[in-house]
């Protein structure tokens, strides 16, 4: 799985001109999902991200978790994160998992990350065009690979 993970001030989703997922102060995370990712993959990619220390404490230091700073999260699907760009101009999205093995895999992570947080998370939807507007806080955004957690 591929995260990227942005702190953001506000966010929300709106699909065929309905909005879908709004929030203030917390994480938009766009998640790609291949065939090879796995409970392993979802389990500690949820932890991370949940734990992940990069909201400002009282002096101003990147200290504090989205849960801990009491923040919420929106999770989008984006397969274009696996995109392949080695050969010509138009990229190859193989890698990414085909709707019927992601979507489980996307559901899962959901249910995982609501369970570390502790809360429910909001969420785009799976194969649809959506528009994603966002105030990057900071601007703070982390690409987290689960193949390369060590």
């Amino acid at each position: 799985m591929i995260a990227v993970i942005q702190r953001v001030a506000r966010a929300s989703v709106t699909i065929h001109q309905q909005l879908k997922a709004n929030m203030g102060l917390g994480l938009l995370l766009l998640v790609g999902i291949e065939d090879a990712d796995t409970q392993e993959d979802i389990d500690w990619l949820a932890a991370k991200v949940v734990n992940l220390r990069i909201f400002n404490d009282s002096e101003g230091v990147m200290n504090v978790s989205v849960k801990d700073a009491g923040g919420d999260i929106i999770i989008v699907s984006q397969f274009t994160l696996h995109a392949s760009t080695k050969k010509g101009n138009r990229p190859s999205y193989l890698k990414a998992a085909k709707p019927e093995v992601a979507i489980p895999l996307y559901q899962k992570f959901i249910e995982a990350v609501q369970l570390v947080l502790g809360k429910p998370v909001q969420t785009g939807e799976f194969g649809a065009d959506m528009k994603v507007e966002l105030v990057n806080d900071g601007p703070v955004t982390i690409l987290i690979d689960t193949k390369n957690k060590f």
